[in-house]
């Protein structure tokens, strides 16, 4: 029916019709213009159907009709309320409401008794379609032609047998644009009113945006639930609040690190949950981030450490206002167990590692043994270079801790002036985030201190408080933190004299008592040259020659160094000379001149010099002049004050050729 159609003219409709059916064209009538889209319909149905029959009707089965109704459960579930309020609306209309598929098929039929049972009777109820294809030119099947809300009224139907009724039909769209269904008021024509067309107009509308409205609150609930899947895989806590202070999201790590209950704080000021520390308060005033800052929560019962990172939550192209923020909460055992696993801070070395063929030395590695069992501090003893820092590892890897932190400090790299802030660390204050201490990094594992005599007396008097306590504060806090810590010092020096000087700590001194052991020097311990070569050669070189790595004249060499610089200037030495030589196979040219001659050129280093025989001597004078002379006898013999023959005699008795010091200068 056009808009402007009213009122009614019930008889220019059927004289319309009736020449349309007669003729196939549209009788001019003075007054009157048909509605085109009706004409339209006319003329899609009449080459198939005959408007002065009954239609036949092809209602669904009932299984049929069960399986189209479980697909469009939603649409039912949200159309029927609407169809109940219509109902209500215009109860005593004899109007019948209903309500189809995208289709046409009939899913609900309501309105009044005697209207609906008028629908049933004509065939038109549930399962039946209202399709353009099976009953001709009606409000339903022209709106799932044109998309478009269509009122039919009286002679304007196709089938004569319809002409007693106005239906008034409207899309339900979904989010698409699709018609996902159609509602439609069948009444009497004598009823029709243009008010029934924005009725029905309405609600299909409301359907729709329901529907839409449906969907997108189903996609926001897929996406909560994505969310909290994530958030409740996620390692570290996640706490988020809006710009008010409320807490409006908090995963299950969050909540177990703070000893929040989930349920109950959502919703609530963060401020009333829990002492916000001040770096976050005052990041949060400037409107500012932070990324990976050391924190303290304070609560009732406990204190609780965390590494925080803060960002903002921004909306739209504001990003001076943030509507809320975010907080990544780390707790701070295992930030530094992860930092502890990527610097490689556990030690891999084992007593098993370490030579001992001296009885000092296999003395040395029982007592380490008993020591790695124990839990009181270590002191380790011995010249520079013996392999104190070693055995320190190979203690921690056989005891307990082995699979915890172990953290080395030289204590002579460190000034004194900085030596409290390294060792304690300090807490945060409005500016500055915190730095924990060294004991705390160490947490569970051992710290070795070496060159442990460096330290200034403050800081060996709060490494006493450490050993007798247990807790470490630090600069800047009142806040006392436990700590378990194995502590093993390193020292070269003569710490009774210290003791004496009053340079260090007397207490400190006897709290290493437990555990004091002494390395020997390499020098009185010469039987384990060769083992430890072996040992430095296998892991410097990749593979070994058939004949092995020295000869008998290097080892007789190395041997007879004093080596001030002990184990590691042996190392330090093999690994230039395995450098030096052509083929792998280190010989006694390839050694520096130092260790060739077995003296240390240096003046004052007396007590690094061994005692040795005439006969060593006079060996010793013939090699060093056979490398300063490159093998040349005579000038050997007149450096030596010897004659030429008798040079040669003892070459030959001490079996050393001339030529091995040619070609090369030392």
């Amino acid at each position: 029916m056009l808009p402007l159609g009213y009122p009614l003219q019930f008889e220019a409709l059927a004289k319309t019709w009736q020449a349309f059916v007669d003729t196939g064209q549209v009788a001019p009538i003075p007054g009157f213009v048909p509605d085109p889209t009706v004409v339209q319909s006319w003329e899609r149905c009449l080459p198939r159907l005959d408007p002065r029959a009954r239609p036949r009707l092809s209602p669904a089965k009932a299984h049929t009709l069960e399986a189209v109704l479980k697909t469009h459960t939603d649409l039912l579930t949200i159309a029927i309320p609407y169809i109940e309020d219509i109902h209500q609306f215009i109860e005593g209309s004899d109007c019948a409401i209903l309500l189809t598929d995208g289709a046409g098929r009939v899913l609900a039929l309501g309105g009044d008794a005697t209207a609906s049972v008028q629908i049933d009777e004509l065939g038109l109820g549930q399962g039946a379609y209202w399709a353009e294809g099976q009953i001709g030119t009606n409000a339903v099947g022209m709106t799932l032609v044109t998309a478009m809300p269509t009122q039919v009224v009286g002679a304007e139907h196709f089938f004569q047998i319809y002409h007693r009724l106005v239906s008034t039909a409207a899309p339900i769209h979904d989010v698409h644009g699709r018609i996902d269904g159609v509602l439609a008021i069948v009444g009497p024509a004598k009823n029709a009113t243009s008010h029934t067309l924005s009725l029905v107009m309405s609600a299909a509308r409301a359907i729709g945006n329901q529907i839409q409205a449906n969907l997108y609150q189903e996609e926001a609930n897929r996406r909560l639930a994505e969310v909290n899947t994530v958030l409740g895989a996620m390692h570290e806590g996640v706490l988020a609040w809006d710009e008010t202070g409320r807490i409006r999201q908090i995963n299950q790590q969050a909540a177990e690190m703070l000893s929040l209950n989930p349920t109950k704080v959502l919703g609530r000021p963060l401020s009333e949950v829990i002492a916000v520390p001040q770096l976050i308060s005052s990041a949060i005033e400037q409107k500012n981030g932070l990324h990976d800052v050391e924190v303290s929560f304070e609560r009732a019962e406990a204190t609780i450490d965390a590494m925080v990172s803060l960002s903002p939550i921004l909306e739209g192209v504001d990003t001076r206002n943030p509507v809320g923020y975010t907080a990544i909460l780390r707790p701070i055992a295992q930030v530094r167990k992860l930092v502890s696993q990527q610097v490689g801070a556990q030690a891999t070395l084992t007593v098993a590692d370490i030579p001992a063929v001296s009885p000092a030395m296999r003395r040395v590695l029982r007592q380490a043994v008993i020591a790695s069992r124990g839990r009181a501090p270590v002191l380790l003893r011995g010249e520079g270079g013996v392999g104190k820092n070693s055995l320190g590892r190979a203690i921690h890897n056989a005891g307990e801790r082995a699979d915890k932190p172990f953290i080395t400090i030289n204590c002579r790299a460190l000034p004194h002036e900085l030596m409290l802030s390294e060792f304690l660390g300090y807490d945060q204050d409005q500016n500055t985030p915190g730095r924990p201490s060294k004991f705390e990094l160490a947490h569970g594992g051992t710290l070795l201190l070496d060159q442990i005599d460096s330290l200034s007396l403050e800081m060996q008097s709060a490494l006493l408080h450490v050993i007798e306590t247990k807790h470490v504060m630090r600069l800047q806090s009142t806040r006392l933190i436990p700590v378990d810590v194995r502590l093993i010092a390193c020292t070269s020096a003569n710490l009774e004299q210290l003791v004496a000087d009053g340079s260090f700590v007397r207490q400190l001194y006897y709290s290493f008592g437990v555990f004091n052991f002494f390395i020997s020097p390499l020098r009185e311990r010469p039987e384990e040259i060769p083992v430890l070569a072996e040992r430095f050669l296998s892991r410097i070189a990749q593979n070994q020659p058939p004949d092995g790595w020295l000869s008998d004249e290097v080892l007789a060499a190395l041997r007879r160094y004093p080596w001030p610089g002990n184990v590691r200037e042996l190392e330090n030495t093999l690994e230039r000379a395995l450098n030096n030589s052509s083929d792998g196979v280190i010989k006694l040219v390839d050694l520096p001149n130092v260790v060739r001659s077995g003296r240390v050129l240096t003046t004052n280093s007396v007590a690094a010099q061994p005692v040795i025989s005439a006969a060593e001597a006079e060996r010793e004078a013939i090699i060093a002049a056979g490398w300063a002379y490159q093998g040349r006898v005579t000038a050997m013999a007149q450096q030596l004050q010897l004659g030429r023959t008798t040079l040669w005699r003892k070459l030959k008795r001490l079996n050393i050729s001339p030529e091995q010091f040619k070609g090369t200068n030392g």
